[in-house]
């Protein structure tokens, strides 16, 4: 897996995973979901950062999010 790729899928499922938790914490559910989606952003987002070499700066995430759509589109 490209890192670009595992960024932007990190960063989309951690965007996803914060309101789902903030849901289920607030109606007094378990949100095994979203702890899922958590993890799995975790991974993706630290697997990203230590495979791409130099690693990632603040600057470099929005040009990675372009190029990625930029790839499917």
């Amino acid at each position: 897996m490209d890192t670009d790729l595992a960024l932007v899928l990190g960063l989309l499922l951690a965007f996803l995973a914060i309101p789902s938790l903030l849901s289920a914490a607030s109606d007094r559910r378990t949100h095994r979901v979203s702890a899922v989606f958590l993890v799995l952003a975790v991974g993706l987002l630290l697997y990203a950062f230590s495979t791409k070499s130099g690693g990632y700066q603040i600057d470099d995430i929005p040009k990675a999010i372009f190029r990625v759509i930029g790839r499917f589109t």
